[in-house]
């Protein structure tokens, strides 16, 4: 099957939405509380939240497709659209999740490699991002992508305050 990329609109609100939904909640609801997951759900994947994310200057979401099937989505930002203290050399990769039947197929790191090969295009020096300290296999991927645990900032699940680890790689 091919694997391709597409830049999301504001047409695909209601798929992206669905599919932030499905991956954040199969990610991470075994480890929170109901309450702190929907709290999150309600506001991250709001239709007007997303709409909002969709037109911000610097903020791209893809799609990525296994064949016909949506199997995942990234959002990357540059620029004001950081959502850390990272100078405007550098590229965030704020979300990118792989649906479950979709998972060690490599398609994480296909994103990761289009994320740096969009980095590299804009004659970024680094890519960044934020995994929650206690995802052991996320951070595994990370550090084989060649990033490093180099800070670490808070994160609200609901209620609940949560550590993220910054992690980064350099471009060179």
């Amino acid at each position: 099957m091919a694997i391709t990329l597409k830049k999301c609109g504001i047409e695909d609100l209601a798929d992206l939405q669905a599919i932030g939904i499905e991956t954040f909640t199969d990610t991470f609801a075994a480890h929170n509380t109901p309450e702190d997951m929907q709290a999150y759900l309600d506001k991250a994947y709001d239709p007007e939240k997303l709409k909002a994310e969709l037109s911000v200057e610097g903020s791209t979401f893809y799609f990525l497709y296994d064949g016909e099937e949506l199997a995942g989505y990234m959002k990357i930002n540059v620029e004001a659209a950081l959502t850390g203290k990272m100078d405007a050399d550098s590229l965030e990769v704020e979300r990118i999740y792989i649906r479950p039947g979709f998972k060690r197929r490599g398609l994480g790191k296909y994103l990761i490699d289009k994320a740096i090969e969009s980095a590299r295009a804009q004659a970024k020096e680094l890519i960044w991002l934020g995994v929650w300290e206690h995802n052991v296999n996320a951070i595994a991927f990370y550090e084989k992508m060649g990033f490093v645990h180099t800070g670490s900032h808070s994160f609200f699940m609901g209620e609940d305050e949560q550590t993220d680890f910054i992690m980064t790689k350099k471009l060179g």
